[in-house]
C-alpha cells in the first residue's frame, strides 16, 4: 500500500449520513444511560441482563468517541468547522465530560509524529508492552480537570436526580472505563505497537485483520488504522471496506 496519501474525496451526503450516524449513536446511548443509571431495579432478571447492558454501552461510547474523532479530522461534516466543533463536544461530553479542542489538538499531534517520542499517544519506553502504554495513554488524557468534572456529574445524578450509586458505578463508570480499554486496545495498542514485523511505511501504523462486523464491533472500523492514517478525511462508516475510495 503506498505511502502517499491520495487526495481528500468528499462522497454524496457525507455530512447526512455522518450526522445521522452520530444522531442514532449519541440517542442509544442517552437511551441506556437513561434507563441503566435511573430506572433499573436489580431482580434476578435483571442481574442477568445487565451485562449485555454494560457490553452495549461499552460499544456504544467507544462509538460516541469516534464520532468526536471524526469531528476533529472535519469528516463527520466536510467544510463545516463550527458543526463538527459542536458535535464533538457533545460526543465526548456525554463520553466522559472530556473537551474538544485539548483531544483534537493531541491527535493531531499524533498523526504529525505517528509511534515517534513526539506522539502523545505512543510510548516510546515500552512500544511493546500492554500495561505501562495504557496507563501512560490513560494519564495523558484523564487528569484532575476530568476527574473533578467527573465528580461534579456524579454529584448533580446522584443528589439532583436521584440516581443510585450502584446504578452509575454499573452503567456508567464501567462503560466508560471498559469503553477506554476498548478504544487504547483496538484503536492504539495494536495497530502502533512495535513487533517483529516492520511497519509498512512512515506512518508506523497496521491494520487488524477482522472482517467487517468484528472491524465495527471493536472499534468502529478504526482497526483499520494504516488506512485511516493514509485517508484520515474519510469518515469511520467509510473505512468499513477496503477498497472504497
Amino acid at each position: 500500500m503506498s505511502a502517499v496519501s491520495p487526495a481528500p474525496r468528499i462522497v454524496p451526503n457525507q455530512t447526512l449520513i455522518g450526522l445521522t450516524l452520530a444522531g442514532m449513536i449519541a440517542s442509544a446511548w442517552l437511551i441506556l444511560h437513561i434507563y441503566g443509571v435511573y430506572f433499573h431495579r436489580w431482580t434476578a432478571w435483571s442481574v442477568l441482563i445487565a451485562p449485555l447492558i454494560v457490553a452495549t454501552q461499552t460499544w456504544l461510547s467507544v462509538g460516541l468517541f469516534i464520532v468526536a474523532h471524526d469531528a476533529m479530522h472535519g469528516s463527520l461534516a466536510p467544510g463545516r468547522p463550527r458543526l463538527n466543533v459542536a458535535v464533538g463536544n457533545l460526543a465526548l461530553g456525554l463520553y466522559a465530560g472530556f473537551r474538544f479542542m485539548p483531544l483534537k489538538t493531541a491527535h493531531h499531534s499524533h498523526h504529525a509524529a505517528p509511534g515517534t517520542p513526539d506522539d502523545p499517544d505512543f510510548h516510546a519506553d515500552a512500544p511493546r508492552a500492554f500495561v505501562p502504554w495504557f496507563y501512560g495513554f490513560f494519564r495523558t488524557y484523564f487528569g484532575w480537570r476530568e476527574l473533578a468534572v467527573l465528580t461534579l456529574l456524579v454529584c448533580i445524578a446522584v443528589f439532583a436526580l436521584g440516581a443510585h450509586v450502584p446504578n452509575l458505578l454499573v452503567f456508567w463508570a464501567a462503560p466508560a472505563l471498559l469503553s477506554a480499554l476498548q478504544l487504547f486496545t483496538f484503536g492504539t495498542w495494536l495497530p502502533h505497537r512495535h513487533t517483529d514485523d516492520a511497519f509498512p511505511d512512515h506512518h508506523n501504523a497496521r491494520s487488524s485483520p477482522f472482517g467487517p462486523v468484528l472491524s465495527l464491533l471493536t472499534c468502529f472500523h478504526f482497526g483499520r488504522h494504516h488506512e485511516h492514517h493514509l485517508t484520515p478525511w474519510k469518515p469511520w462508516w467509510r473505512l468499513s471496506r477496503r477498497s472504497m475510495p
